[in-house]
């Protein structure tokens, strides 16, 4: 039971970063390209994590929603940052040119 808890654990953490998106827009590019590194990152450990689950075989639907959701969620979260990257890139770069 402990496995499960640990998991329900990870899968709040993904749904309270769905829940405070950060306004991408207001920051400059190098504040943004951590953003990105910190997201993946946090991809990365969930996957890690799940993965560690799934052997366990305790909950496998548990696990399975946790990798959708996570999948689901930095994934959204990496495609508004990037947008929004690559404006202020341009913005802030090669209109300093």
């Amino acid at each position: 039971m402990e496995e499960s808890s640990e998991i329900q654990k990870l899968v709040d953490k993904i749904n309270f970063r769905e829940s405070n998106p950060k306004n991408y827009k207001r920051m400059k590019a190098e504040e943004l390209s951590k953003e990105l590194r910190d997201i993946m990152k946090f991809e990365q450990e969930s996957f890690r994590k799940i993965e560690r689950f799934e052997k366990i075989e305790k909950d496998a639907d548990l696990a399975q929603y946790a990798k959708m959701i996570c999948k689901n969620t930095t994934g959204r979260e990496i495609a508004q940052l990037q947008e929004v990257y690559l404006e202020k890139i341009d913005e802030e770069f090669l209109n300093s040119k």
